[in-house]
């Protein structure tokens, strides 16, 4: 009788410990499909502003008469970036594009200018609501791979630390300087 009370308890306590592990593998895959899921959000507009300032090239070379503009977007061309680091590279690359509108007065009246200026003002709020959704639900993640007993369940999957957007702390801010 003793051995049968022994080996049901060992019994609950497997149940339970794996339990544990499938409630938090479900945790951890529910977050993995919403990161993902921000990601090619992500991902489609900050290749739509790229490929904004890339066709910019054409129009602006036109106006200006230079040989080459726009050299951030030009490099940015051959490289490939993770969706963190061409968010990066894309700011210097719209205030280039900025610039030459102070620079050459004509390109303010020039359509494809205009439409290109619109739509990054449009494609910079939706980034920002992106970006802090793909924040807040990678910090929640993050929080899971060190907490107890989720990460535990991190560490068997081998699952890693989510990196952060970072939020652009600037005086005036890029919506801002496209209305200007």
């Amino acid at each position: 009788m003793a051995v049968g009370i022994i080996l049901l308890s060992i019994f609950f306590v497997i149940c339970i410990i794996s339990l544990l592990f499938f409630l938090s593998y479900n945790h951890f895959q529910e977050y993995i499909i919403r990161i993902n899921e921000a990601e090619v959000s992500i991902d489609s507009v900050l290749r739509k502003r790229f490929d904004l300032l890339n066709k910019a090239t054409d129009f602006i070379k036109e106006v200006t008469e230079e040989d080459t503009v726009l050299p951030t977007v030009i490099s940015l061309r051959s490289q490939k970036l993770s969706n963190i680091e061409l968010d990066k590279q894309l700011y210097p690359a719209i205030e280039e594009f900025q610039s030459y509108a102070e620079k050459y007065e004509k390109l303010k009246e020039n359509e494809g200018y205009v439409k290109t200026q619109i739509n990054l003002m449009e494609s910079e709020s939706e980034i920002v609501a992106l970006r802090k959704y793909y924040n807040d639900i990678s910090k929640e993640y993050n929080k899971l791979i060190k907490s107890f007993p989720s990460n535990l369940v991190a560490l068997i999957k081998k699952y890693s630390k989510k990196e952060l957007y970072e939020e652009r702390k600037e005086k005036k801010s890029l919506l801002e300087e496209l209305k200007a």
